[in-house]
């Protein structure tokens, strides 16, 4: 699964830098771009609004990311706040139609084979053997509106929680009468009304082997999320070992090496895409939610479209 995040503390002098710069403030609404540091990741920021409500719209952000940060970043030990809990039963309704392809616990896969600690290298099959009681959201229990972990397990909200602050953000921007606008946090993005071209917005969807792009989204209104084996991975003898677990086998899931998921919360698009590149059926997951689609690169350079249509213009031959 994705790694989420490390604390930064360099994000408050980002934000501070934005909001003192306001010094000129009109009350006509124009296009503002910006680029703030949350989730160790560059969160860039376009919005189509006054000097003033910019300044309040950044605000919103700052106070919904940091709070993801607390709750979900590797330091956070919450397990029964009502943002904990929430988001667990989001990540439980996939896991639940994934058949587990989607899994918060695969923490100890991840530091198992070093992608927590920046040293990946390959584990015996002993050791991930030994690790694989402990995988699995159904040994997870909520008693008294709090999550009790199995002896030995772990949270990994890599694959969900940026995409939910995401989601948070982008509603809290709204909220303030923002019309037009993209966020997007080291690729979980939403994006909301016209461009600045007055077009739809277009997404490039990186390809995962060379330089460009395997093809680009029109969208609005909607969110977009991408899981690929090229984000983090290492090379051992020839073979391409990357972060991304098959929670039922302790390895990198194989077949696929792109996948991007749309639909209308950024959240469920960080875990859908998760999920169909891990499970080997993904037309079937896709299934139980009619809102998303999504585009799938696998290792034989075949591109499929599945689930819901959207607006995409492949740029492979």
């Amino acid at each position: 699964m994705k790694r989420l995040f490390q604390q930064n503390p360099a994000k408050i002098w980002f934000i501070l830098t934005v909001l003192i710069g306001l010094t000129a403030c009109s009350s006509s609404p124009s296009w503002h771009q910006t680029t703030v540091v949350y989730f160790d990741t560059l969160c860039e920021i376009r919005l189509y609004c006054s000097d003033k409500m910019l300044k309040q719209a950044l605000e919103e952000i700052h106070q919904v990311f940091t709070t993801i940060e607390n709750n979900f970043g590797p330091e956070a030990e919450s397990l029964a706040s009502p943002l904990t809990l929430g988001l667990y039963r989001k990540a439980y309704e996939v896991y639940l139609h994934s058949d587990g392809a989607f899994d918060l616990t695969v923490a100890p896969l991840s530091r198992l084979w070093g992608f927590l600690n920046g040293q990946p290298h390959l584990p015996s099959s002993r050791e991930i053997k030994k690790i694989l009681p402990l995988i699995g959201m159904d040994k997870i229990k909520i008693e008294n509106n709090r999550l009790f972990l199995g002896q030995g397990q772990q949270l990994d909200w890599g694959g969900i929680a940026k995409g939910y602050g995401v989601d948070l953000a982008s509603c809290r921007v709204r909220a303030l009468g923002v019309t037009r606008g993209f966020i997007n946090a080291g690729g979980d993005l939403y994006c909301w009304g016209r461009n600045p071209e007055d077009t739809q917005w277009k997404i490039g969807i990186k390809h995962p082997r060379r330089n460009g792009f395997l093809g680009v989204l029109a969208i609005s209104d909607l969110a977009a999320t991408t899981t690929g084996d090229y984000q983090r991975y290492f090379i051992h003898q020839g073979k391409r070992y990357h972060h991304v677990f098959d929670p039922h086998t302790g390895y990198p899931a194989q077949g696929k090496t792109s996948v991007t998921v749309v639909g209308p919360e950024a959240s469920l698009c960080d875990a859908l895409s998760t999920a169909l590149f891990v499970s080997p059926h993904p037309e079937e997951i896709i299934q139980s939610f009619p809102d998303y689609g999504a585009i799938i690169y696998d290792e034989a350079g075949q591109l499929s479209q599945i689930g819901k249509s959207f607006s995409f213009q492949s740029l492979i031959n």
